[in-house]
């Protein structure tokens, strides 16, 4: 089966069977599909089978219309519609939800029926005690139906495998019109088209044309079937025809029959392409020639063995459960759109071809570059290659870099223009696969051409974004500021002084919308006017607010490339220490806060990005152990190995990212400076394979709940004071050993001269 040497080409992971250790027995694909009451968010992440980075994610889907979660599967519902092949992990919008099949027995049911509604429709109830998933598989009794369920991916085809009760009405529906909430009123779905062709009695084709969240998405597929169908019925609307071997609409579906005996197994393949239904078939033909479930399964395991393995981490059961699903959770997303011979979708809508065989989509860039693009320079730096040198394609047609883009679209989901600080990081920490004078010419453009949600002329006329222009404009400055800085470190990388002076003068606007009055970065208006009245508590959206999905106290922390800067602002140490701890203690909240917000210790909100860095700041202004003790209650209280195992969405990987580094004990607060700042780990060891030949070891003496503090640390055999380490000292395969105790260490990494205040490269 070709993808897995593909998949390890790709990412250049060595995996023998040999060496295996099974780190696929700690995730558990469970985690984060439902939250314990509708009042909380829980990850919304889907439980189906999958590969890493995989265009088919075959699940469940709980929900006739979905909208929230946007995966489509909730851990509290109680019955299934049917599995869908593409879903979206852990996002705050739904889309995708492609080609639905559901098995049925009995009366011919053509409706997927209401949850609400017991026995209608074709959807069966199901217990989560006859329910299971694993890395590249999943299971579950369809009680209604008698219909045992399993599901298994390789890249780009779905099989799953039907174990049926003796019926002489056993049927299958594909059902076409599965989709998001086609009533929401905003991204608006609606499927503009689609087919459905009968090719023989073992062979399905078609397509769907849809709007949604991305504006226009083409999918193709071919579904061979292990057994003949007996007949068919084309469903469109309300209209049946029995016999129809081809059907169009926007509303279409199709039954198929079969004649079963007692425990017959009925499998069905489905191939999946961006381009055309051709495509759909070499896929097929390509990565799942024949019918071997298992097989199947195996080599989808041993591609994410490779995965894992990257870090091998000890300590209890339940954190290395955690662990090892947000690294699973982190390598689900982005997809690769292109085919098995590197056809794809480009952002102009017509088809090119990808030398590599890969093109990168789902982008959560707001997100991701945080703290998941960094945790993928270190562990795969051949996809970051890719990754850029897909988000480039988009800047040949676009003449900037992806926002958020969705099956190769860019949907302006929202603000910034963080692909720039994803591409640079990986040109200062030396990538190699893709031209970086040509990134260093898209980093640019994407900060100078101006897009929505980025008036450059309004930027550079007026040093700040002003409300009246443009909304969420406080975030957008603040964020703006930081994607500066990063494009003039690179400009100086290169030698291009002159571009270097402008954005290092760009990356200080933030200063601009400081309010020494109220002590935050505060909405202005073009006559320069603060906007009143202010509410730093009062939360923003994403539009009509000057604050994205959170507020003034929650961006205030928003300068992660001039940390000194923000604490001169504040007039030094002791005031910002000050500031922060009552950022941490202040629970008073207006009526209404954001529906994103959530994971509350004071104002911080781990449930969304924006308060991600933030408890690693004490780090900067002398009080390290507040930085260990925040981040340790953080991961002890807000992290769990349950349905409701997130505090917020999962965001293609992020919220596992933050994990996955803040647990070794440290954290990239500027994702694209090469430093990360040291927090408190909870777990009792790690290592770091780095795919040169070296390992970075991580190694914690005491690690507790209780003793979340630092006692000691040791770099190589040697005291450490710093309260940072660098990407230098991860990449030289350096040991960092830590001792951790029950009350601060008041004398360690207080040397503020020495703090990676503006470090870089």
């Amino acid at each position: 089966m070709r993808y897995l040497t593909l998949f390890a080409a790709i990412i250049a992971f060595s995996y023998t069977a040999n060496a295996q250790s099974n780190f696929t027995k700690f995730v558990n694909p469970f985690i984060g599909t439902g939250a314990v009451d509708k009042n909380s968010l829980s990850g919304s992440n889907f439980p189906g089978a999958t590969t890493p980075f995989g265009l088919v994610q075959l699940s469940p889907d709980t929900r006739e219309n979905p909208d929230d979660p946007g995966s489509g599967y909730d851990y509290n519902d109680k019955s299934i519609i049917g599995f869908s092949h593409t879903h979206l992990s852990g996002t705050g919008v739904a889309d995708l939800f492609d080609v639905l099949l559901m098995p049925t027995i009995g009366d011919i049911k053509t409706e997927p029926g209401k949850a609400d509604v017991p026995n209608s429709g074709y959807r069966s109830a199901y217990s989560h005690d006859q329910e299971s998933a694993k890395t590249g598989y999943y299971q579950v009794m369809l009680k209604d139906y008698g219909i045992n369920a399993e599901l298994t991916a390789t890249a780009r085809v779905g099989l799953h495998r039907y174990t049926f009760p003796q019926s002489n009405q056993a049927h299958i529906v594909i059902d076409m019109d599965h989709s998001l909430d086609k009533k929401r009123t905003y991204w608006v779905c609606k499927i503009l088209d689609a087919e459905l062709k009968v090719i023989d009695n073992k062979t399905i084709e078609g397509y769907r044309i849809i709007t949604g969240w991305a504006s226009l998405r083409k999918v193709y597929f071919r579904a061979e079937f292990s057994k003949p169908f007996s007949s068919n019925i084309m469903v469109s609307g309300r209209h049946r025809y029995d016999g129809l071997s081809v059907i169009n609409g926007n509303n279409i579906k199709a039954v198929l029959n079969f004649n079963t005996t007692q425990n017959e197994k009925v499998l069905v393949k489905v191939g999946l392409s961006t381009t055309s239904i051709a495509n759909a078939r070499l896929n097929m033909q390509t990565e799942l020639p024949g019918w071997d479930f298992e097989q199947v399964v195996q080599q989808a395991q041993q591609q994410w063995e490779q995965v894992l393995q990257k870090i091998k981490v000890d300590g209890t059961d339940v954190q290395k459960q955690i662990f090892y699903t947000g690294l699973y959770h982190a390598f689900i997303q982005p997809n690769n759109l292109a085919d098995v011979n590197g056809d794809y979708m480009a952002t102009d809508m017509t088809i090119k071809n990808a030398p590599d065989k890969t093109h990168y989509s789902t982008l959560s860039l707001w997100d991701t570059y945080r703290a998941a693009n960094p945790l993928y320079t270190l562990i795969a730096p051949q996809f970051t290659a890719g990754l850029i040198n897909s988000m480039m394609r988009q800047y040949d047609t676009y003449g900037y870099l992806p926002i958020w883009q969705l099956w190769g679209e860019e949907n302006y989901c929202m603000i910034g223009n963080h692909a720039i600080p994803v591409v640079v990081d990986a040109a200062l920490k030396g990538i190699k696969g893709f031209d970086v004078e040509k990134a260093y010419e898209a980093v640019k453009g994407s900060s100078i051409t101006e897009h929505q949600a980025s008036p450059f002329k309004d930027w550079e006329k007026y040093g700040y974004i002003p409300e009246d222009i443009q909304s969420q404009s406080v975030s957008i400055t603040v964020e703006m500021a930081y994607d500066d800085w990063c494009v003039a470190q690179l400009a100086k990388k290169l030698g291009k002084t002159e571009d270097y002076e402008h954005f290092m003068k760009r990356s200080e606007f933030y200063r601009n919308l400081y309010n020494a009055q109220t002590g935050f970065f505060q909405a202005k208006k073009t006559d320069g006017k603060w906007l009143e009245p202010f509410n730093p508590l009062q939360y923003g959206g994403n539009g009509g607010n000057p604050y994205t999905e959170a507020n003034a106290w929650q961006y205030f922390w928003y300068v992660p490339q001039n940390v000194n800067g923000l604490i001169g602002l504040v007039g030094g140490n002791n005031a910002f220490n000050d500031k922060l701890d009552q950022f941490f203690t202040l629970k008073d909240l207006p009526g209404e806060v954001n529906g994103n917000a959530s994971g509350f210790i004071g104002q911080y909100a781990h449930g969304n990005e924006p308060s991600h860095h933030i408890a690693y700041l004490y780090d900067f202004s002398g009080q390290p152990w507040k930085t260990q003790f925040y981040t340790a209650k953080v991961m002890n209280e807000l992290y769990n190995n349950s349905s409701s195992g997130y505090a917020g969405n999962e965001d293609c990987g992020q919220m596992s990212a933050w994990y996955i580094f803040s647990s070794m004990g440290f954290y990239p607060v500027n994702p694209a400076n090469g430093v990360y700042a040291i927090g408190s780990p909870v777990l009792s060891h790690a290592e770091i394979d780095l795919g040169n030949g070296k390992v970075f070891t991580v190694s914690v003496k005491n690690p507790s709940k209780e003793n979340v503090y630092i006692q000691s640390v040791m770099l190589n055999g040697k005291k450490y004071g710093k309260t940072y380490i660098t990407q230098n000292d991860i990449t030289g395969g350096s040991k960092l050993e830590f001792i951790m105790g029950p009350k601060p260490n008041l004398n360690w990494g207080i040397k503020t001269d020495d703090a990676p205040l503006s470090w870089g490269y």
